[in-house]
């Protein structure tokens, strides 16, 4: 256990999101289950705030708490694969580099996020959001059990067969219920893919999102790619005299051949030559990890996001209005794609109740100085405020602030009542309530 009289205090105490600088009484960092339950019953007795802590980039800092305990898991390092029967073993405190290394050796992969820095648990409890999801769902969509330490210290394994309206809330229903300390997945044949980012001029952002819209509703399942606003970043590929200069980005990742990836591609392409890319074909791990350089920790953070069901002219309007002016080279807008094999998932089959929105946006707000919060934070707020009159009245929660809470019942929709009831099943005194926080049921 580390406490502030401890030498590592300030190392052990640090979160992704340097605009969070909290004092916990107490990190204790858990090796095995047995560390869970005894941090979580110190928690329970002593009636103190406790923050689970993953790969810890949540962005509005739940991973950490003034005056309470961090349950730190990322010494839960452990993996286990079975190539046979592609499924994944995987502890609380992974991350998703260490799951795609781990499953690359064997071929294989699953859904996860675009950063590999961040934590295996936190992004599938909220859903899971990544490359593969129009091809094999969400991450929830291929999460097999999970084994959850309770608010009353009972260790319990989640499915469809076992606790299976925990099961249910676990998916999609973040950190509500209790600490997840291992997950099962499976997995697919993801290899190497063909793909990579491409930056166009600005001039030619309208007829790459309209084009977009109609390519990726029509694209092979074995595509994922999003659009985006970016300012180039000083790498190899980029013309030195455009660095610095904002650009719409095009990040596609195919599972097929070479040839049907450059057919697909040069719709894309025939809008405007690309300033610059660096697409090919490459290991699914370094394409899933190619964001981690652009954003290690320390950055300063400020997230917004929504739901569109559609990508309309109006929608598109704002993008170009907003997106353009995107402030700092490490803040972006991402429109993920969210049909496909999403959409094969009823919208009451787990916690995750947004299956007939095609898009997910979030608005990134990143940057290095703190000096610029206040600039920084107005473009995050005026991009999603514009664009609020395009989208659904909920949002993705692993995208949500720190003021959303407010968003908490639409972000669930119609799925809100249950897990409110089932979350006064598993944690009626709301223990667990450092998340996107959902009251048990009166």
């Amino acid at each position: 256990m580390i406490t502030s009289q401890s030498p590592d205090y300030d190392q052990a105490r640090s979160v992704y999101n340097a605009m969070i600088d909290r004092r916990p009484l107490a990190i204790v960092q858990a090796v095995d289950v047995a560390d869970v339950r005894t941090a979580v019953a110190a928690a329970r007795e002593s009636g103190l705030d406790l923050a689970i802590r993953g790969g810890a980039h949540s962005v509005p800092g739940f991973g950490t708490v003034d005056d309470g305990i961090v349950l730190d898991l990322s010494a839960m390092k452990g993996i286990r694969i079975d190539p046979e029967k592609r499924i994944a073993r995987v502890q609380g405190g992974c991350t998703w580099g260490d799951f795609d290394h781990a499953a690359h050796a064997f071929g294989l992969a699953t859904t996860g996020g675009i950063i590999s820095t961040t934590g295996v648990a936190g992004l599938t409890l909220g859903g899971g959001i990544g490359y593969l999801a129009r091809a094999h769902g969400l991450s929830i969509d291929n999460l097999r059990s999970a084994d959850v330490v309770l608010a009353d210290g009972t260790f319990v394994t989640a499915s469809e067969n076992e606790h299976p309206d925990l099961f249910w809330a676990l998916r999609g229903g973040g950190g509500n219920f209790g600490v997840v300390t291992e997950l099962e997945f499976d997995l697919h044949p993801v290899d190497t893919i063909y793909g990579g980012p491409m930056f166009f001029e600005l001039n030619v952002a309208e007829d790459l999102f309209k084009t977009y819209r109609e390519w990726i509703a029509a694209a092979p399942r074995t595509m994922g790619a999003f659009p985006a606003f970016q300012i180039a970043p000083p790498l190899p590929f980029v013309p030195e005299d455009r660095v610095g200069e904002p650009f719409a980005l095009l990040v596609s990742c195919f599972n097929g051949s070479d040839e049907d990836a450059e057919v697909l591609l040069q719709e894309l392409r025939a809008v405007g030559k690309p300033v610059a890319e660096h697409v090919g074909r490459m290991p699914y791990p370094a394409l899933n990890s190619a964001f981690d350089g652009l954003l290690p920790p320390g950055l300063q953070h400020y997230w917004k996001a929504a739901f569109q069901p559609e990508l309309t002219d109006d929608a598109i309007a704002v993008h170009l209005e907003h997106g353009t002016q995107v402030p700092a080279m490490e803040s972006t807008m991402h429109l993920y794609p969210i049909d496909g094999a999403v959409h094969d998932v009823a919208a009451d089959a787990t916690a995750f109740a947004y299956r007939g929105a095609n898009f997910a946006p979030v608005i990134a707000g990143m940057w290095p100085d703190p000096a610029d919060n206040n600039a920084n934070t107005e473009w995050v707020r005026e991009y999603h405020a514009a664009l609020e009159p395009h989208t659904s009245d909920g949002g993705y929660i692993n995208f949500m602030a720190e003021d959303d809470q407010s968003r908490i019942r639409a972000n669930y929709g119609p799925n809100y009542e249950r897990l409110a009831a089932i979350k006064k099943a598993y944690d009626p005194t709301n223990l667990f309530r450092l998340n996107q926080n959902i009251a048990p049921a009166e």
